[in-house]
């Protein structure tokens, strides 16, 4: 008898071994038809392989981020199918499913090349491979004979990846012609894969390691119904219209330059004052919430790291140790701020009547990304954290971790992100090799997030082995306008930087005590979370925020003087107005201003000058009709009083 205990906690049992496809077709027909893998005690399995004893099972359809993840998974081997019958000799890397489909890394034969012209065919004989409804089968194998395997095809990067793993351990998957070395899951056969599109080819770095050979890698994505694939494409097409990165640079917000290095942004006048506005808007929230404002260098002594244990964690992919002309003397560019503040804190004596202490910086750290994995402004080598610290007493933990969620919360209501998931992240279930400090403190730490979270009744889920290495942590995952999720936002507890840099408080006993640390950055990075904003608001920034929130269009040079004045007028309302003066048809320059997403455009000529009014048109709407200019002043002002009075940004 074997009893299966599924999420709503009903029990269902069965007389010998059962498979997820066997409990989904004891639950309904219907369900098994559209189930694609199962979750057996916190483990993702195949639907077709076996629970022998009593479990918990949970099964997954294509909404499910775990069904996605199986039918991607599975899509990346076909494809490999596909490659390895159209270019004989190809070796294979590896191939998972990730946030939107999956990719491939491969090693083509020499002489062979894959670019757009291709995909058509590799979508061709994807799709007739799929149709073959071959079934993927799981089968272990031991490590002699998985590299046997491998080194009879010659494929050096499956042998590499085997050498690393214990006998006993190792999986293969067949379907078709095609075997590969993986622990799954998969979907029950390959026929469930329907619409498909080859998106994209780059080159990659064998495991991202630029000293290594470059492979290709090959993205794509599947669906189990063509519409949901031409959906997507419609999609993938908004996607590139809102790509921060072509919008930065039409709106003149950022650049970046090779002469400086890459990953390194360089922020445009524009783009500086929108950053900002939202600097402004944080401090603002942050001083009533009794937070100080502290300067840190943007080096430090290498032992500085050593101590905090960052140097240990990710020394090697940090820019390398500055020397000076002092014998031993090694500086870090700093690859975060927290160091630095337990530093600030320690630099007096704190009295348990002081906490919480909270330190706030918009400090720049730097880490050395891989080139190919650097995007725009969302993966770069230099950015701003809006990094607070704060120090406080084990019994003031809770209600301090509360009031920074209630300060995120502000911020994603004041900047339209209303559609999110808080994401618990807590250390491996039992691998905590990677993880510093006591057993006592992490279950202190993870206990105080998860009663947080359920006290401010909060959407959240669990994920484990995602914490810091130093404490776990609540990260927040933030769908944008197209539906695409980022995290936005961190609040990190921490129990072990305070012993490592041996930080204490006088308590009301007299005696010293280690404070409790919490690390947080509500937008995450400036760098980032602009891009992001960028992206859900397609560059029409609200109005309190945009650079620019008029601009005045001159029929003719004849009306250039009205349009300062008018100009001047604005100004003294302080609204943010410039005037186009160029000598081109009024029509032009109405489409250019357009194109430059500026809120309201101002038409003067003949009839304007002669009443002192403005011919108003709105971004995306069109003629408003005339208004007398402290109309508008008041118009505007009222709508950003609106858009800012219950977030209290001014």
């Amino acid at each position: 008898m074997v009893k299966i205990t599924l999420p709503d906690g009903s029990v269902r049992k069965f007389n010998n071994a059962v498979s997820g496809l066997d409990i989904a077709n004891d639950i309904s027909p219907r369900l098994a038809k559209e189930v694609l893998s199962v979750t057996v005690n916190d483990e993702i399995w195949d639907l077709q392989r076996l629970i022998e004893s009593d479990s918990n099972v949970k099964l997954h359809k294509w909404d499910d981020e775990e069904g996605k993840h199986a039918f991607w998974h599975s899509s990346a081997h076909l494809m490999a199918e596909a490659l390895e019958a159209m270019y004989p000799g190809i070796k294979f890397g590896i191939g998972p499913s990730i946030e939107n489909g999956f990719y491939y890394d491969v090693d083509l034969p020499e002489g062979e090349v894959i670019t757009d012209a291709d995909f058509g065919k590799i979508e061709a004989k994807m799709k007739e491979l799929a149709q073959q409804k071959n079934d993927y089968a799981r089968s272990e194998v031991a490590k002699a004979e998985a590299l046997d395997f491998y080194t009879q095809k010659e494929d050096e990067y499956k042998v590499e990846l085997i050498n690393e793993l214990e006998d006993g351990t190792i999986t293969f998957y067949k379907h078709g012609s095609f075997t590969d070395l993986c622990k799954g899951p998969h979907l029950p056969n390959t026929g469930l894969i329907k619409a498909i599109k080859i998106l994209s080819v780059a080159g990659a770095y064998w495991r991202g390691d630029e000293t290594r050979k470059q492979l290709t890698r090959l993205y794509g994505i599947t669906f189990p119904k063509q519409k949901m694939l031409e959906e997507y494409l419609i999609l993938l097409e908004e996607a590139k219209k809102r790509d921060h990165r072509k919008i930065g640079k039409e709106l003149e917000l950022f650049a970046f330059s090779q002469r400086v290095g890459q990953g390194l942004p360089l922020w445009l006048p524009k783009g500086a004052q929108l950053r900002e506005r939202l600097e402004n808007f944080l401090k603002k929230i942050q001083k009533r919430y009794g937070y100080q404002q502290v300067i840190a260098p943007h080096i430090g002594l290498k032992d500085l790291w050593i101590t905090s244990g960052h140097y240990e964690k990710y020394g090697k992919d940090s820019f390398q140790p500055i020397n000076t002309p002092a014998e031993g003397e090694e500086f870090l560019l700093k690859p975060m701020n927290c160091p630095h503040h337990c530093e600030i804190y320690k630099a007096k004596q704190h009295s348990y009547k002081d906490l919480p202490i909270r330190y706030a910086e918009f400090g720049t750290v730097y880490r050395y990304e891989q080139s190919g994995e650097l995007h725009g402004l969302t993966r770069v080598r230099g950015f701003t954290q809006d990094d607070a610290h704060i120090f406080c007493r084990p019994d003031q933990l809770k209600d301090e971790f509360k009031k920074v969620m209630d300060i995120i919360f502000i911020i994603f209501n004041a900047l339209d992100f209303k559609d999110f998931v808080a994401q618990v992240s807590l250390r491996h279930k039992t691998d905590h090799s990677k993880y510093i400090g006591t057993e006592e403190n992490w279950e202190k730490a993870e206990t105080a997030i998860l009663e947080a979270v359920k006290e401010k009744d909060l959407n959240y889920i669990v994920e484990y082995d995602e914490a810091a290495f130093y404490g776990p942590k609540l990260d927040f995952m933030v769908k944008d306008a197209l539906g695409r999720q980022w995290q936005l936002g961190t609040i990190q507890v921490d129990y072990n930087l305070p012993e490592r840099f041996d930080l204490t408080y006088v308590g009301s006993d007299n005696q010293k005590h280690r404070p409790v640390m919490i690390h947080r950055a509500p937008f995450g990075s400036m760098e980032r979370f602009v891009a992001v904003l960028i992206e859900h608001t397609a560059g029409k920034f609200p109005l309190w925020l945009t650079p620019e929130q008029a601009v005045i269009l001159p029929i003719s040079e004849k009306y250039n003087d009205y349009a300062k004045k008018v100009l001047n007028f604005l100004n003294n309302y302080d609204i943010r107005t410039l005037i186009d003066d160029r000598n081109e048809k009024i029509g032009k320059k109405i489409r250019d201003n357009e194109l430059k997403r500026i809120p309201y455009l101002l038409i003067v000529g003949e009839k304007e000058f002669e009443n002192e009014t403005v011919s108003v048109r709105i971004q995306g709407e069109g003629d408003k009709g005339s208004m007398k200019l402290d109309e508008f002043a008041e118009f505007i002002n009222k709508e950003v009083k609106a858009q800012t009075e219950n977030y209290k940004i001014n």
